[in-house]
């Protein structure tokens, strides 16, 4: 009959030694944790614009708030500039993903758009050609994105959606909604895609609001919910500065729970 061996017990210098180690890797997992996320609020400062172009009759606010866990950083953007014809561009988007990657690639999307929105104006014409861009990178990453373009000298303001959730408006007489249009697929997804153009004709004061999904989207918080507290904040205080009415937006965030990065890009006309 064989007897069996007693069992072997590690020694305390062994758990010492294990425990140094263990330590070692969590506290290098830490570091580089912390490096990527320094490296995309980095990215994040450097490739959002420091202020938005303010037109006659139209006046320009957004605010852009971190997720609240994993990286403080995704791929929301908001961005506005003034182009070679005298009307001013507008577009706030998102791209799949939340690292540094992702950041890094909003800040391709976001130039691309101004680059070919130099040559082509037109909306429609500016997120086809953006989307063949994003297409011949060859990321594996879509974004979605609405594209506006406001002229001063008529005070139509035209815009197009890619895949992205629709405006949403209110005018001072109390009338409000969300845009209907059609809208195309992400960018990034199918080549040759087309984007269809809504036009409107602002007159009046009233307020046109894009939103990212992570203002008005939740685990049990449905994106039409989220579309109807983002109408009624507007309809409600539609008066209100427009800095101080984008931060009112953006606590939207806070009722659907949501815990992805948002942003918010508002437009308050006064004609």
């Amino acid at each position: 009959m064989s007897r069996r061996r007693p069992a072997s017990h590690p020694s305390a210098d062994d758990l010492l030694t294990e425990l140094e180690r263990l330590t070692a890797r969590a506290l290098e997992h830490a570091e580089f944790q912390r490096a990527q996320v320094e490296l995309a609020e980095a990215l994040q400062r450097e490739l959002l614009p420091s202020a938005l172009p303010q037109p006659p009759g139209l006046r320009a606010a957004a605010r852009y708030a971190p997720a609240r866990h994993g990286l403080s950083i995704g791929g929301d953007w908001y961005d506005g500039f003034r182009l070679p014809d005298g009307s001013v561009a507008f577009s706030l988007g998102d791209v799949q993903g939340h690292d540094v990657e992702a950041a890094a690639l909003m800040g391709q999307v976001r130039v691309g758009l101004r680059a070919v929105a130099a040559t082509a104006a037109d909306p429609g014409e500016v997120l086809e050609r953006a989307n063949d861009l994003l297409i011949s990178l060859d990321s594996r990453r879509f974004a979605t994105c609405s594209f506006l373009r406001y002229d001063p000298a008529t005070g139509e303001l035209s815009h197009a959606r890619a895949g992205h959730v629709p405006p949403v408006w209110a005018n001072g007489d109390g009338r409000w909604g969300h845009c209907t249009d059609e809208g195309g697929p992400p960018l990034g997804v199918l080549p040759g895609a087309k984007y269809p153009v809504t036009r409107h004709r602002l007159s009046g004061t009233g307020v046109f609001a894009l939103v990212t999904d992570g203002v008005i989207e939740g685990p049990a918080f449905p994106i039409d919910a989220g579309l109807d507290r983002v109408a009624t904040v507007l309809r409600e205080r539609v008066t209100d500065e427009p800095d101080e009415l984008a931060a009112e937006l953006l606590r939207v965030a806070d009722l659907t729970g949501h815990t992805d990065d948002a942003a918010v890009l508002l437009l308050r006309h006064d004609l």
